[in-house]
């Protein structure tokens, strides 16, 4: 597959990781994606895609695009044969000034972009995006649909910078110290956080915990279970175990058996790191 990207300019840098495009064919039909704390918006320039919330939720067709705010659980993505798109991948925060409605709404519950932006501007962009010269100018025309769409959000200082304090802890900053910090409530501070990125800030505190750790895993070299929990600051080895059953579905052991899998089938992939086989 192709896949280009490219950080924004200010002040979008401040909201988003980068924007990406991906084209070609998939390496499994389905796959896996664990929690991060981020957001992701996908302009789908190909045929539909399908994506599973969660295991209680039915899986979706999307012909548009979606927009996706920070998840708690694992979440299944079906690409389509041949595969082509343009993506957001946003800071926990990023979303926000973008959205018509709260976060809070969207948890769990991917939604077509059409039901965020309307389908006649989609319609519009998708028509640009197509009609563009390469890569580099889609993301350019992406860019400037979001300068263009870029709005005033109350409470954003707040979230953002207690986003960040949290992020460089890794999870492990205890919330009280936070909203005192802040010069704010608790309460205020979660329905901030429930508002702007869908989640508490404690269930942000847990994903970039559980993230962190799983980035901290080598798959080709033998883990020590108990010092990777215990370096994570969880209490204990079943406490982590717990953890990444909730996030993932999957045993600790599981999940580097299949990690293991991508990398002996598809060596060097663009979108090995993350994404798990789903079949």
């Amino acid at each position: 597959m192709e896949y280009v990207f490219r950080v924004p300019r200010p002040p979008l840098d401040g909201l988003i990781d980068d924007l990406y495009y991906l084209e070609g064919a998939p390496p499994y039909a389905r796959l896996m994606l664990p929690p991060m704390p981020a957001g992701l918006l996908i302009v789908n320039l190909g045929a539909p895609f399908r994506i599973r919330g969660g295991a209680d939720t039915e899986t979706a067709g999307y012909a548009d695009g979606c927009v996706v705010t920070p998840p708690t659980r694992a979440w299944e993505f079906g690409y389509p044969l041949p595969s082509r798109s343009v993506g957001v991948h946003f800071k926990p925060w990023g979303l926000a000034p973008f959205l018509p409605m709260p976060a809070a709404e969207l948890c769990d519950r991917p939604v077509t972009l059409e039901q965020v932006w309307g389908r006649p501007a989609v319609t519009d962009l998708c028509d640009r995006l197509a009609s563009a010269n390469g890569p580099q100018e889609m993301l350019a025309l992406l860019e400037a649909e979001l300068l263009r769409r870029l709005a005033e959000t109350a409470g954003l200082g707040l979230v953002r910078h207690a986003g960040r304090v949290i992020a460089a802890t890794g999870g492990t900053v205890a919330i009280g110290d936070l909203s005192r910090a802040a010069g704010v409530s608790s309460t205020h501070l979660t329905r901030r956080f429930k508002e702007l990125i869908g989640v508490t800030p404690k269930r942000l505190a847990r994903t970039h915990r559980f993230t962190a750790t799983v980035f901290a895993i080598n798959p080709a070299e033998p883990i020590d279970w108990g010092d990777l929990a215990n370096d994570a600051g969880y209490f204990d080895q079943a406490h982590f175990g717990h953890e990444f059953r909730s996030f993932t579905g999957l045993t600790p052991t599981r999940y580097v058996e299949v990690r293991q899998r991508f990398l002996r089938e598809h060596p060097g992939h663009v979108l090995e790191g993350w994404p798990l086989p789903a079949d």
